[in-house]
């Protein structure tokens, strides 16, 4: 089906679904590259004139990449529940939208439609929402999940402690480690990206923050991003699993370039919950996604790189996963040019995370040679502060000297839940409390009370 809009004395026409979304989308790099972008600002507005009056039911019959031919489309139309989409099946995208920034539609509202909405629906309409809008929608609509605390309160962020090192050297990162948390930060989890995928070093690596979490009762999760197919070898050995990471996208062909399939993901997802590690809740999955992943693995097809990311999304939901997180700025300007694609990216994704019911975090990060800096990180921190995001990143100096890329640090936690008085999780804000590092309210205390945790793991570490 195509679709027209006039503009002054100049029509416009979208030869199908796919293209009139790829036209609406804001301006960034990687659809430039792809060949999908909007020539204009005003065929950019035409699409968007034309998107508004397209109806959602129009999205259950016309798939942007076949059914046939892709497992993610199948997941999304065979999931889909008519019972959950018939409060809004009579709006258009445009109508959707008004109907999202309505005083009177609350949490309830959200979640009750959460199944009847497809990544499509979610993704068109977000290409109408200005980032004002995105931020009030996405503010509703809290996502919680549980394993060994809960994450995703209203008025709570918390925050991933990437300890990464650029040789997986133990101490190293137990430093790190240690930092983080001396800082308060930690509670979403202790996230590793191992330098190796050797079985051996990353069973060191989990046998390593699982002691100390056991030895100082910590309530929280640990995770070694490594490929899910490791991580399933890692749990027949006996390997002590909290959280079960795999990078996503939202295409069968992109997903097949990671080297999973959504049978893969079952079969991970069933191997974590086999363990019966978590104490409060049983969220194990960890996902990452980033848009542009589709686009990079030439398995886009013709599909927006946002859109694509929105069906990421789809695949994770299906799991039930604690955290998924958008690596905004990590694959490069060539899909996210500057600090301005990265800040609407960082947004767009936490809206139509949420809005299907996805636990979003997002790390908020850029590559050196993108035209970005560490003041677009303050602003797109604090807009997702606003906007009720589920965790952020942190990590020493906001510089990962492992993966090479700049990000948010431990400070940045602080500033955030400071001016926007947002809280850790509270079961981890407890064991802060109690191992003398905050007060009741959450506060950094001195150094000085804090030797005691200090001291403890100096002496674990082997540190004299």
């Amino acid at each position: 089906m195509s679709y027209t809009e006039i503009i002054g004395s100049r029509t416009y026409r979208f030869a199908d679904l796919k293209t009139l979304m790829a036209k609406a989308s804001p301006l960034r790099s990687g659809d430039q590259l792809a060949g999908v972008a909007a020539a204009s600002e005003e065929e950019r507005v035409a699409a968007k004139m034309a998107l508004a009056q397209v109806p959602l039911r129009t999205f259950l019959n016309e798939a942007l990449i076949p059914y046939e031919s892709d497992e993610v489309t199948r997941l999304v139309i065979d999931d889909h529940s008519p019972q959950a989409f018939a409060e809004i099946s009579h709006l258009t995208v445009g109508d959707f939208r008004n109907w999202l920034l309505s005083s009177t539609t609350d949490a309830d509202a959200l979640t009750r439609i959460t199944a009847g909405l497809t990544p499509e629906m979610v993704a068109a309409v977000s290409k109408l929402m200005r980032n004002q809008d995105l931020i009030a929608a996405a503010r509703k609509r809290p996502v919680i999940t549980r394993f060994r605390n809960t994450i995703g309160l209203p008025g709570h962020m918390s925050v991933r402690l990437q300890p990464n090192h650029p040789t997986d050297d133990v101490k190293g990162i137990a430093a790190s480690m240690l930092d983080g948390l001396m800082y308060g930060c930690g509670d979403a989890m202790i996230g590793i990206n191992p330098a190796s995928d050797n079985l051996a070093a990353i069973t060191k690596l989990l046998l390593m923050i699982d002691d100390f979490r056991q030895r100082y009762q910590v309530p929280t999760q640990s995770c070694v991003l490594t490929h899910v197919t490791n991580t399933i070898a890692a749990i027949e050995k006996g390997a002590p699993v909290d959280l079960v990471f795999q990078s996503i996208a939202g295409t069968e062909k992109a997903n097949a370039g990671f080297g999973i399939s959504l049978a893969l993901l079952q079969e991970a997802y069933e191997a974590g919950l086999s363990l019966k590690r978590g104490t409060v809740g049983n969220n194990l999955m960890y996902f990452e996604t980033g848009q542009g992943s589709a686009l990079s693995a030439d398995a886009h097809f013709g599909v927006d790189q946002q859109t694509c990311e929105v069906r990421a999304y789809a695949v994770a939901r299906k799991f039930n996963p604690f955290l998924v997180n958008t690596v905004v700025g990590f694959i490069g300007p060539e899909y996210l040019y500057d600090g301005k694609q990265i800040t609407r990216a960082g947004l767009e994704d936490h809206f139509c995370g949420k809005l299907l019911g996805v636990p979003m975090g997002c790390d908020i990060c850029y590559t050196n040679h993108a035209e970005a800096d560490q003041d677009d990180m303050d602003n797109l921190l604090t807009l997702l502060g606003v906007a009720g995001i589920n965790f952020i990143m942190g990590i020493p100096g906001a510089d990962d000297v492992m993966l090479n890329y700049q990000s948010t640090s431990f400070h940045d936690a602080l500033y955030v839940r400071d001016v926007l008085g947002l809280r850790r999780a509270p079961e981890f804000e407890e064991w802060l409390e109690s191992m003398q590092i905050t007060d009741a309210r959450g506060a950094l205390l001195s150094a000085s009370s804090q030797q005691p945790l200090l001291a403890g793991a100096n002496d674990w570490m082997g540190i004299a």
